[in-house]
């Protein structure tokens, strides 16, 4: 049987925001960029943030190891710079890996009590 290549090496997500206010007491609010690799070798992950009126942010960086995966906290996550990503404002993320990859975002809102949750496979190129 011929070996597929899964994934993609490039991938964006236009539509990201990370919510100022948590009010659940055992969630809080936070998204995470999902990875999987399925292939034979450790992927190195770069990760580029865009902003309507800012500057991107930028030398962000994550692995995932081989048939496995990441999911990466974005309110977790610092840059080589030590800058996060800042709560309450919109932004796109580019995701780039050295391997082929799978990326799915997710959006945890617990703003209010009825919790929300929004997932989304990310654009590959």
């Amino acid at each position: 049987m011929e070996k597929k290549t899964a994934g993609s090496k490039v991938w964006f997500i236009p539509d990201c925001y990370w919510p100022e206010i948590t009010t659940g007491k055992h969630y809080v609010s936070h998204e995470a960029i999902c990875v999987l690799n399925p292939g034979q070798v450790d992927a190195r992950i770069k990760l580029t943030f865009y902003f309507s009126d800012a500057e991107p942010l930028r030398d962000f960086y994550a692995e995932c190891k081989a048939e496995r995966t990441n999911h990466i906290r974005l309110d977790l996550i610092e840059n080589s710079q030590g800058q996060k990503i800042p709560q309450g404002v919109p932004y796109a993320a580019m995701v780039e890996s050295d391997q082929p990859i799978i990326v799915q975002y997710s959006r945890l809102d617990t703003t209010q009590a009825e919790i929300g949750l929004m997932t989304t496979i990310a654009y590959p190129l």
